[in-house]
């Protein structure tokens, strides 16, 4: 509505702009018909008059009000045109982060340039479910509305994806397969959808390229149809492809790459594995150098491996990828091979045969190299005579070769096509699909060429199609109203497809120049000028040129060159060439290049659609190509376009934002100018031709109530009442029309109507104020006027009271001054002057004292300083000393304490020292024993040179005594010469004699220095070593505190973690119970249509796959109860666990936990043990006869030993032989004997083998002990005979001691029975072990169906016998625990027997041996009244079963009567099993237990109704607190009552049936929580958002009610309120309190409930705008106060349901806080603690104003809060998840009901039981 009394002072237009195409002005002076001129001010200040002259320059584009800008829908907009289109964009786009906008049935979608986290698996959940079409826009929104559509009408549908290059159509066609993958999914094993997606690699290598616009840009349209199965999962998908830019693969503009598997090629070239392609990098290849050869942030190398990862997941064998590698290497080798000319003007070329890149080509083909390097430069023209081969010119050869590398890379391109369509092909029978078309936009450059055109030709045919579905939905929607339908004038551009196509038209003008010899360019532009220049308004030619024409298309004009025209429709190849690559030795590539070979494998492997590509084969003759590449292009659109005439279109047009690649940069022309290309801005046209704001008329009545009058008002009529208003507020009815449901209305009408309610709302809020205002003045007047008047009066009054007072009071007052002041004056003298004295006085002495008391404390300071420090010194080192020493007494206890522990930790680096440390001990005491004979061999020689001393001189002294007898001589006879020489000769033998011994003495001595200095040197070593030692002693024992210390901090890490994740566990745990629920569940349903198919219509019943797994999963449980066991429930058993093998799988963890708790069992067991052993030998100690114990036991061992264990280990040896044999004859994917999970399940079965020896001994030391005492109780009973036939006359006394030997024997024949049952639970372990080891041996054929099973199962089989032996196990366990106790009962009463013996035989007179034989009988009496138990029901066997099916089966919990104790078939059930207990009837308990856990699992899945499940939830429960109140333990005693306490289980212990009931509860808690999710779910969203509990002025915000496929219908769903939230959350408790559910249960499954509802809320928030407003703020919060005080009157708001409604309380103040300061930022932060940052900036872009007086949220206010919030760290995912469930527990809750006081009504009809 653009009427001129709309263009008021203060209105906002859009004029246009240079720059950024339209801006904002405010008009400054209204306007007025006849004005030549629009005053306005635009938004940067500037003034200017806006020229105006209707219809030639009409006025400017109304704005629309901020409140309505920013809507999903941009038809909801009052005011349609491009300025308000491109505005809402922008503002979305930028200050929202909104990249999705709806614009009617167009999804209009900008590409952010970054990745966005709006793709999860939680946005696919979100929008798969109903009421998506109500949520934000979105890919997934598109996606999901074409599937529902599919599956409500049964129609094929399309998706329609298009844009121009680097807006994102390839991304946004991936997700939306992705969608389908995700929702569709496929059935079975054959994972259709992930081939669906692992083909956009694939597409992406061969397909896309590097463009100045974007860097994975795909160079052709593909057509991908997903076929869907009759219950809509993925069957199978198919791709056609169209116009595929061959040019690219030899030529690219700068800054451009070819396609990308080039490059990721060249990026491997250094693999050994492709050294025979002969590649190197990008930069050497001619066809990839011309542009660039990076792109940032891509890996070339990596994308080629993902993109060999697909070929291989859709079936490419290596062999053909090797093969496709070759020929894309060929290529590249190609455009390198030099052509040359013979002379300078290049007539004739040649080509070098030794060109290397010719010989790799040739190689790399297997082609001939001469005939090619032949046929390179040279051409064949055949006449009708003669053939002629003629030379190429050089330029002419370079294009030759050019085709050629085209056409390889063409033919190899739609070989893959047909190859991904063979692997895509539908696996069943296909009955409906969706296609998703990703094609190229409107495209215009400064150079367009053929490529332009044809892309340019396909958007016409597209375009046309569009508008003629935009109008046929304006008319549905029209006639759906019931309005007359007027014709809407919309640009129909059939004129402008006929100039393309039709007769005479572009194409056939091209193909008929190219059918010519003599056909050029020049000609052909001659021909479109002569035929079409003054013929056609869409056609034009340029005036400064003769080679290029101009078309007028749909969005823009272009102007296309002429020049390669005929040459790019030709696409001549000549036919030597390919006949040259159809003789290559490769198979592959010969079969590659044969006529019509691609097309067959296309069209085979597409049962229902044929699959052609938008390039049909190249059929080559003689001369060249029959069918140009227009005309191919043209059939395949035309096919194209009767694909997509037979869908339903769904349109999704994406928009490149900016050329800069920046993120979250708006680019505002080049926005407008591809909204023109696109067709958005048509769909706006033709929406505001018609009526494109559309109410509904409750919606309308809540927006507009506050414009009515009383007179329009029809009570009970809205309809008609608001026909009323609108009559009288718009006075033109052309304006608006009255629809059936909807009011509809022009464009404009809406803004009209805001403006007067704005209006009235501010002459309402004006008038309210003036009231107001004067009622406060009037009030504040009248109470300050009584004021002022009583006040008045009292102050007078007052004023005159106190004059009369001063007058009276002055005279005496003179008086009373002078007398008092003399008296003061004196008084102050006196004191003054006594003050002043003291003062000095004290100030002197305290002058003195003070410095006196200094010089004193000085003196002592120093003293004390003096001794305290000296003693401060010797403590410390007598502290430190001391503690050293303690700390070392303690460290070296301590390791004292631990060295077995050290030795195991630390094995190695311990041992290592031990052997150094000895290796030292040993090298010093050899070094010791070395100086030690060392020093005897110097005192050896020492004696030895003394001994040679004393002889050398006793021998002196004689040679001098002799020497004195020669001079004596030779004095007497000088003469003799002969007594002279002699003489001679005894001196030089007494000087060499002197010389010899001076030199060994000089040995000696040298050898003495070395032995000492050797010493010496051994000596240091030694300390050395010592000290070496010492220090890794020392380092040692630090390391062990460190060891220590760390393990102390890792233990009180592990401590503080703890309850972290025992939840998590328990969660886990619970977890799998649930899948394990939901497999069950459908194994049963697979199971029953597997029965119902087999059988026919044969009746009977027929056993379920559950019945099998309850009795399977309650048998493992039950192992240890059984002492005869039948050999037929044992095989029944094995078959019912190879049909649960497959689950075992599944089940690991279970498995897993059960041997931890095995484990805890097996330490449980060492403790009672030893405290068995301990009784053990204290009652062997006690008991004479101890060699004969010794004796028994023995030969009990040596029996059973050679017997029984040697057997079963023979056995369980034969049985790993078969294991072993048996996996090496089945398939090689499953375990592999040696392997290491083969290992491992055979040292496990060696374990339990070997625990099955200890359980074996201790059995048989316990036999030996009850023979042992039956000896020692014979031994005794003869002594008691014997003293009694000593006493006559005692007949009483006789009789006593008969009746207690019978019981003793009765008692001894029990254990014996006991004994013998053991015997034959051996037996039976023993032909278990038997049946493992043949059925291993002879594997059945199951095994060999499945051998292709996984490790996993295998693992899984293997570990499920394993379990079993652990059961046996734990059998054993249960067993000797209970001889034991049976051991002490009967120790305990041999000891009575004997003391009673004791006593008869002190006694010497009847008198005396009376009162013993009293005391005798009186202690057998309360023996046998201790068995008369009570609280117990008994029956007969044979009743059992009438038992569990009235009690259970057929229960109606509707109809029992009031006043029932809650729970009592649990208490029934409860004393029928205690009789069973005070019987030791363990085959009763066993039987009992398991029918009833069975019966209650058959009773929910016969009804699954609330009532029930709760019925049995409580009374799971309350049988489980009865096992454990009654168990005996302890910890359960402390709460029961006297009479309570005497009703413990005496024989049995149940705790194993603890996890059992459990895990039934936890299975039953499960589905009662899936229950109240499923019933609240619909009545979530609108009791706590849509429906309002208070009515309001701004309630809703225009949305123009255009509603989409999958919105929420007002008409169709029931109006739910909070009421019915809160009727149905009091039903639920209600139901479980009556039941007599746990406080606790009930309170976690209210938990989980209130949980649903706050992540449904939120969720649905966070996805839809219209919800974030000011008023829906207040709304939530009332409606959470609500549902807090029903938690006060259910007296549950301490119970912790409160917290799981934080984040909506959070939301709705953040709906209702101010936005605008940094305080306001800071009060968010603060008070925000459960939403993420992701979530309140999601709700801060969401806020939606409703009214003019609202603010809209800055985005500085957002960029504030996310800075604020950025050190938190928390999650960035946008929703919650819904599927999340807290982890139930079930704390103990006795029961204060007594047992015996429960009576059972007859209604239940079990007359059959009895009272015990």
């Amino acid at each position: 509505m653009s009427s001129p009394e709309l263009y008021a002072k203060g209105v906002l237009v859009w004029i246009p702009d240079d720059n950024e195409v339209w801006v904002s002005a405010v008009v400054m002076r209204a306007y007025t018909d006849g004005d030549n001129c629009l005053h306005l001010e635009r938004e940067d200040g500037q003034v200017l008059e806006y020229a105006v002259a209707p219809p030639h320059t009409p006025l400017p584009f109304l704005r629309n009000p901020d409140f309505l800008v920013g809507e999903n829908d941009l038809t909801s907009l009052s005011y349609l045109h491009e300025p308000a289109v491109l505005y809402n964009l922008r503002l979305r786009f930028l200050d929202a982060g909104s990249i999705y906008t709806y614009c009617g049935i167009v999804l209009v979608a900008l590409n952010p340039y970054e990745e966005l986290p709006i793709y999860g698996d939680d946005m696919i959940l979100a929008y798969s479910q109903e009421g998506s079409g109500d949520m934000d826009p979105h890919v997934f929104a598109v996606a999901q509305e074409a599937f529902t559509q599919m599956a409500r009408d049964e129609r094929n549908q399309s998706i329609i994806v298009s844009g121009e290059s680097g807006a994102g159509k390839t991304v946004s066609a991936k997700y939306a397969m992705r969608y389908f993958a995700v929702v569709g999914g496929s059935t079975g094993n054959t994972n259709v959808e992930e081939k669906v997606l692992a083909s956009n690699p694939i597409m992406e290598a061969i397909g896309n390229a590097k463009t100045i616009r974007n860097d994975n840009s795909s160079r052709f349209g593909k057509y991908i149809e997903i076929g869907f199965s009759s219950s809509y999962h993925i069957v199978g998908a198919s791709m056609r492809t169209y116009l595929l830019e061959k040019t690219r693969v030899v030529f690219q503009a700068e800054q451009e790459r070819n396609y990308h598997v080039f490059y990721q090629l060249c990026a491997c070239a250094d693999h050994p594995q492709y050294d025979d392609l002969m590649l190197g990098g990008a930069e050497d290849f001619l066809y990839t150098n011309h542009g660039t050869t990076m792109i940032d942030s891509v890996n070339d190398g990596e994308e080629f491996e993902k993109t060999c990862k697909a070929f291989s997941l859709l079936g490419i064998d290596a062999a053909h990828q090797r093969s496709l590698f070759k020929i894309l290497s060929a290529v590249l080798h190609l455009g390198n091979v030099r052509i040359a000319s013979n002379d300078k003007d290049g007539d004739n070329s040649f080509v070098n045969r030794a060109d290397p890149h010719l010989k790799a080509f040739s190689h790399l083909l297997g082609l001939e190299r001469d005939q090619m390097a032949q046929w390179l430069c040279h051409r064949k023209i055949c006449t009708t005579s003669e053939t002629y081969v003629k030379p190429m010119l050089c330029t002419e050869a370079l294009n030759a070769r050019n085709a050629l590398a085209k056409h390889m890379y063409t033919c190899l391109f739609k070989w893959i096509i047909s190859r991904i369509n063979r692997a895509l092909r539908s696996v069943g029978k296909e009955h409906s699909s969706i296609g998703v078309l990703d094609i190229y936009g409107f495209e215009t450059f400064e150079m367009n060429s053929f490529e332009q055109f044809c892309i340019n030709y396909a958007n016409e045919k597209l375009q046309q199609q569009f508008n003629l579905h935009v109008f046929k939905l304006e008319q549905e929607e029209y006639m759906r109203e019931e309005i007359p339908w007027t014709l809407i004038d919309f640009y129909d551009n059939q004129p402008c497809i006929d100039l393309i196509e039709g007769h005479l038209g572009v194409l056939d003008l091209l193909d008929e120049d190219c059918r010519m010899p003599k056909g050029t360019d020049q000609s052909w532009a001659l021909k479109l000028y002569e035929h079409h220049q003054n013929s056609s308004e869409h056609f034009e030619k340029p005036r400064m040129s003769n080679l290029a024409f101009v078309i007028i298309h749909f969005a823009d004009k272009v102007e296309y060159q002429c020049e390669g025209f005929l040459e790019k429709n030709k696409d001549t190849v000549y036919q030597e060439p390919i006949n040259i690559l159809k003789a290559s030795e490769s198979e592959f590539v010969a079969e590659l290049f044969q006529e019509g070979k691609v097309e067959g494998l296309a069209s085979h492997h597409a049962p229902r659609m044929t699959i052609r590509s938008a390039h049909p084969p190249i059929r080559a003759s003689k001369r060249e190509h029959k069918k140009t590449v227009g005309l191919q292009f043209r059939n395949s659109l035309r096919m194209l376009m009767e694909t997509l005439n037979g869908t339903t279109p769904h349109y999704i047009r994406c928009i490149n934002p900016n050329d800069d690649k920046l993120s979250f940069k708006f680019d505002s022309v080049r926005a407008a100018q591809q909204l023109r290309a696109c067709g958005v801005l048509e769909t706006i046209r033709i929406s505001a031709a018609g009526f494109p704001s559309r109410w509904m008329y409750q919606e309308f009545y809540d927006r507009y109530r506050i414009l009515l009058k009383s007179i329009y008002v029809v009570p009970g009529n809205i309809k008609l009442t608001v026909q009323n208003v609108l009559e009288d507020l718009i006075k033109k009815p052309d304006r608006f029309q009255f629809g059936k449901t909807k009011i509809l209305f022009r464009a404009g009408e809406v803004a009209f109507l805001e403006r007067l309610r704005s209006e009235c709302l501010n002459a309402a809020c004006v008038t309210v104020q003036r009231h107001v205002r004067g009622w406060l003045q009037r009030r504040r007047y009248i109470n300050l006027r009584r004021v002022t008047i009583n006040l008045q009066c009292l102050i007078r009054g007052k004023r005159a009271r106190r004059q009369a007072q001063l007058l009276r009071e002055l005279h005496g007052a003179i008086r009373i001054q002078a007398a008092y002041r003399m008296h003061m004056a004196r008084q102050h003298f006196l004191t003054l002057r006594k003050a002043t004295i003291t003062i000095q006085s004290f100030t002197r002495g305290m002058f003195a004292r003070c410095y006196y008391r200094e010089m004193l404390c000085e003196q002592k300071s120093i003293m004390i300083q003096r001794w305290v420090r000296g003693w401060l010194a010797r403590q410390q080192y007598l502290r430190v000393r001391t503690a050293v020493v303690f700390l070392q007494c303690c460290v070296r206890r301590m390791l004292a304490r631990r060295e077995l522990r050290k030795l195991r930790i630390e094995a190695r680096s311990v041992e290592h020292f031990k052997q150094l440390n000895s290796g030292m001990e040993n090298k010093i005491v050899q070094l010791q024993l070395k100086v030690t004979e060392q020093i005897r061999e110097n005192h050896l020689l020492a004696g030895r040179m003394v001994t040679k001393e004393t002889a050398m001189n006793a021998e002196m002294q004689r040679l001098h005594a002799e020497l004195e007898g020669m001079q004596q001589v030779l004095c007497k006879a000088q003469a003799t010469e002969h007594l002279a020489e002699e003489a001679l000769n005894l001196r030089e033998e007494l000087e060499k004699t002197e010389t010899n011994w001076q030199a060994e003495r000089e040995g000696a001595q040298r050898y003495k220095e070395e032995t000492d200095k050797m010493v010496a040197r051994l000596l240091e070593q030694t300390t050395l070593l010592r000290k070496e030692n010492e220090e890794l002693n020392h380092l040692l024992e630090d390391k062990e505190k460190q060891h220590h210390e760390l393990m102390a901090m890792r233990l009180a890490e592990e401590t503080r973690k703890l309850q972290h994740d025992l939840q998590e566990e328990r969660s886990r745990h619970q977890g799998l119970l649930r899948e394990f629920s939901r497999l069950e569940q459908r194994h049963e349903n697979l199971r029953e249509e597997m029965d119902f198919v087999k059988t026919g219509s044969r009746t009977g019943h027929i056993r379920s796959g559950s019945n099998v797994s309850s009795v399977e999963s309650e048998s493992a449980y039950s192992s240890h109860w059984t002492s005869e066991i039948d050999l037929s429930d044992w095989n029944r058993q094995q078959e019912i666990q190879e049909v649960e093998f497959e689950k075992a799988a599944l089940e690991m963890p279970i498995v897993q936990r059960l041997r931890n708790y095995v484990r805890d069992l097996e330490m449980q067991l060492a403790t009672i043990k030893s405290a068995g052993e301990d009784v053990d030998s204290h009652s062997a100690g006690q008991l004479p006869g101890h060699h004969l114990e010794m004796t028994e036991y023995e030969a009990l061992k040596l029996q059973d030993l050679q017997m029984a264990n040697q057997q079963l280990k023979q056995d369980l040896e034969n049985l790993r032989i078969s294991l072993a044999d048996s996996s090496s004859t089945e398939n090689q994917l499953q375990i592999a004997p040696g392997s290491q999970p083969y290992q491992t399940v055979l040292a496990q079965l060696k374990v339990a083998m070997e625990e099955l020896d200890i359980r074996r001994e201790e059995v048989v030391k316990l036999k030996a002990q009850l023979m042992t005492n039956a000896h020692q109780q014979d031994t005794a009973m003869d002594i008691v005979l014997q003293s009694i036939d000593d006493l006559d006359g005692e007949e009483d006394l006789r009789n006593a001691y008969i009746k207690a030997y019978e019981a003793n024997s009765l008692m001894r024949s029990q254990l014996e029975s006991m004994v013998h049952q053991h015997e034959l639970q051996v037996d039976l372990l023993r032909r278990e072990a038997q049946a493992l080891q043949v059925e291993n041996r002879l594997p059945g054929q199951s095994q060999i169906d499945q051998a292709d099973g996984s490790l996993e199962q295998e693992i899984g089989r293997l570990t499920s016998v394993n379990l079993n032996l652990q059961e046996k196990i734990e059998f054993q366990e249960k067993l000797v625990r209970k001889l034991k106790k049976q051991v002490k009962i009967f120790n305990r009463k041999n000891k009575e027997l004997e003391g009673a013996v004791s006593v008869s035989s002190a006694g010497t007179t009847p008198a005396k041996c009376a009162l013993p034989s009293h005391d005798v009988v009186q202690q057998a009496a309360i023996q046998r009244k201790d068995k008369r138990f009570q609280g117990m029901l008994t029956y007969k066997a044979e009743f059992e079963s009438h038992l569990i099916n009235n009690l259970i089966i057929d229960l109606n919990t509707s109809e029992l009567p009031d006043g029932l104790i809650p729970a009592l078939p649990a208490y029934i059930l409860f004393m029928c099993v205690r009789y069973g207990d005070y019987t030791n009837d363990e085959s009763r308990v066993h039987s009992l237990l398991n029918a009833s856990i069975t019966g209650i699992k058959k009773v929910l899945k016969k009804n699954s109704s609330f009532e029930t499940r709760s019925f049995w939830l409580a009374n799971t429960c309350r049988l489980l607190h009865c096992f454990k109140q009654y168990s005996g333990d302890q910890e359960f005693l402390h709460p029961n009552v006297e009479s309570q306490q005497d009703f413990s289980l005496r024989n049995f212990d149940l705790s194993d049936y603890w996890n059992v009931l459990e895990t039934l509860a936890v299975q039953i808690y499960q589905q009662l929580t899936k229950m109240i999710e499923e019933t609240l779910q619909p009545l979530i969203v609108p009791g706590m958002l849509e429906n309002e509990s208070f009515s309001s002025v701004c309630s809703t915000k225009p949305s123009g009610a255009r509603r989409r496929t999958m919105s929420k219908s007002d008409l169709d769903s029931p109006a739910f309120t909070l009421s019915s939230i809160l009727r149905c959350l009091t039903t639920f408790c209600d139901t479980m309190a009556e039941h007599g559910m746990d406080p606790d249960v009930l309170g976690q499954t209210l938990r989980q409930a209130f949980y649903t509802l706050s992540a449904v809320t939120l969720n649905s928030l966070l996805l839809r705008r219209d919800l974030c407003s000011w008023n829906k703020g207040i709304q939530i919060r009332y409606n959470i106060s609500q549902l807090e005080e029903w938690l006060h009157k259910r007296r549950l708001q301490h119970s912790g349901l409160k917290a799981t409604l934080e984040p909506l309380i959070e939301v709705s103040q953040i709906l209702q806080l101010k936005k605008s300061t940094e305080k306001d930022a800071d009060t968010i932060c603060t008070f925000c603690s459960a939403l993420t940052t992701t979530q309140i900036v999601k709700i801060l872009h969401l806020y939606t104003p409703l009214n003019d007086g609202e603010e809209r949220v800055k985005v500085t206010f957002i960029r504030m809060i996310e800075a604020r919030m950025k050190d938190r760290g928390n999650s960035t995912q946008l929703l919650m998840d819904t599927k999340w469930t807290y982890p139930v527990e079930f704390p103990f809750n006795p029961s204060p009901v007594c047992l015996e006081t429960i009576q059972i009504p007859r209604s239940l009809n079990l007359t059959f039981l009895s009272r015990v």
